[in-house]
């Protein structure tokens, strides 16, 4: 069953006066700012979610005969990927 549908205020500027050249600026600076926070965020979660594969990885890579023997050494080569890769994104992720 869709839910009924309900009015909500538009909160938007007001469309009819145009921003100033300043109001503009400054609107396009805060944009700009939560732009590079939410690129931040995003990049850290990449991180995050490297060193969960390259804990995974290297959990296979020692476990033993219980996996074929390929798929321990891509698992090493993966955790050692994984974790040059997420210092490769703290070095360049602190330079900004």
């Amino acid at each position: 069953m869709t839910p009924p549908l309900s009015v909500v205020a538009d909160n938007s500027a007001d469309k009819s006066k145009p921003l100033s050249g300043r109001e503009l600026s400054e609107r396009i600076r805060r944009l700009q700012a939560e732009a590079k926070s939410l690129a931040r965020e995003h990049i850290h979660a990449l991180s995050v979610a490297l060193i969960e594969v390259e804990r995974l990885s290297a959990e296979i890579s020692d476990g033993g005969e219980a996996y074929p023997a390929g798929v321990r050494d891509l698992a090493r080569r993966m955790a050692e990927d994984c974790e040059a890769k997420v210092q490769t994104l703290e070095a360049i992720s602190s330079r900004v």
